[in-house]
């Protein structure tokens, strides 16, 4: 009987054991932050508000960087592309180290020039980035994602940039959907719902983000590291020196101990989404709870249904209309108007898309209102469409050599059967040539 007893006493051990061991997702790649960007340098957009949440609020966060960043210029060697790129990784986990993020990924995409967000898309093979981002997010398990504004506005305005902030906004979606990607499934992560998605913007005018969500000043004090965040920012930044611009110059000003105009800096938070209660402006954890959330479906794409002529402002603004009501983003439709930039001497282009839904022949008038001084538009005219016909034009002017940092605005009227079709309007920002 004493030897049956201790064969169960035995075997029992295992099986207990077993069953306190079962497999949990590995704590070890849990965050409470994913931030979701293009290239090596762009987290200092945010690096303010990340040393604060790492180092003072105890928060574990978590990045994904679209590229290596191999298409830019080398600042301080021969270096270029690939070898390029491989230095801004080893830069990018340096400067990110600094405050403690150890977890970073990259997805490995080209590092795409441009401000077309449809091309960067196409570049980095939309739908195999979606997907990998998909896993990262339920691999990480975060409460808040942080991105890129996905918006075209005169400014940096990458269209890289921009493509980083779709892939994250459509992945923040589908993370909790179960018939998306479900191969990932069998790898051993389950689905995901994260509670916020916040954005931020290298625009010329940060001004327009304001009220729109946290802000966090980079002179306020670390009471663990006794310093500003504002210093801790650029002491992380400093590390990418193959940079002129962030780099070398958050490098200069710390040898000089002079910040000037970066005394006045803040992290600008555009709260894009919350799936929990809190304010609009309140902390970035306002909310939030630790546990997973229930899976929310957003509309998804609806077409509009139309049964006469109609005109609109082509991509990516076309696009960006329909992006916005099929992620639940209306907030951010109304904080730009219709803007783009075009350098001095140079031709400007606004694409406008004309739909004719009727099922009969029609014939409309394109006019051009621009700035005298910028010379003849071309574009305008008569176009005929066919029934149920769509057609793409390009509003091209030339842009005078002088002029730098002047707005102004071009109108577009569509009109046809003696009524305005659409009235269009695009601030143009003149610039310096590179």
């Amino acid at each position: 009987m004493t030897r049956v007893l201790l064969f169960l006493g035995l075997a029992a051990v295992p099986l207990i054991r077993a069953q306190s061991l079962a497999p949990q997702p590995d704590d070890r790649f849990k965050a409470d932050v994913l931030l979701i960007v293009a290239h090596p340098d762009d987290e200092g957009m945010a690096i303010g508000y990340l040393a604060k949440a790492v180092l003072d609020q105890h928060k574990r966060v978590a990045i994904v960087y679209g590229t290596r960043g191999d298409g830019g210029e080398n600042a301080v060697g021969l270096e270029k592309s690939a070898a390029l790129g491989a230095e801004r990784e080893i830069e990018a986990r340096k400067a990110v180290g600094s405050i403690g993020i150890t977890n970073v990924w990259f997805l490995g995409a080209p590092d795409t020039p441009g401000q077309n967000v449809l091309r960067s898309l196409e570049a980095w093979n939309h739908g195999s980035a979606l997907w990998q981002v998909v896993r990262l997010i339920r691999l990480t398990r975060p409460q808040v994602v942080m991105t890129w504004l996905p918006a075209f506005s005169v400014g940096e305005n990458h269209g890289d940039h921009q493509a980083a902030a779709v892939l994250a906004t459509e992945a923040f979606d589908m993370a909790a959907d179960p018939t998306a990607f479900p191969e990932q499934i069998m790898e051993g992560v389950g689905t995901w719902q994260a509670q916020k998605l916040y954005f931020f913007s290298d625009t010329a005018n940060p001004s327009a983000l304001d009220g729109k969500g946290p802000q966090y000043p980079w002179d306020e004090m670390s009471p663990s590291k006794n310093v500003t965040y504002g210093r801790l920012a650029l002491e992380s930044i400093a590390n990418h020196r193959t940079q002129d611009y962030p780099g070398l110059l958050a490098e200069r000003a710390l040898k000089a101990n002079d910040f000037g105009p970066l005394k006045q800096m803040k992290t600008r938070l555009v709260l894009g989404k919350s799936l929990v209660n809190g304010s609009v402006t309140g902390d970035v954890f306002e909310g939030t709870v630790s546990a997973s959330i229930e899976f929310k479906r957003v509309r998804g794409y609806e077409p509009e249904l139309s049964s006469g002529v109609s005109a609109e402002l082509g991509d990516p603004w076309a696009f960006y209309q329909k992006f916005y009501k099929a992620h639940d983003l209306p907030g951010v439709r109304e904080i730009f108007p219709p803007q783009m930039k075009a350098a001095i001497s140079s031709e400007a282009n606004i694409p406008i898309l004309i739909h004719n839904s009727s099922g009969d022949a029609v014939s409309v008038d394109v006019n051009v209102d621009a700035p005298r001084e910028w010379g003849s538009p071309k574009g305008a005219g008569p176009y005929p469409l066919r029934p149920h016909e769509s057609r793409t034009l390009q509003i091209s002017f030339p842009i005078p050599a002088q002029g730098v940092g002047t707005s102004q605005k071009v109108r577009v009227q569509v009109v046809g059967a003696n009524r305005t079709i659409a009235d269009l309007a695009v601030d143009v920002t003149i610039v310096a040539k590179d």
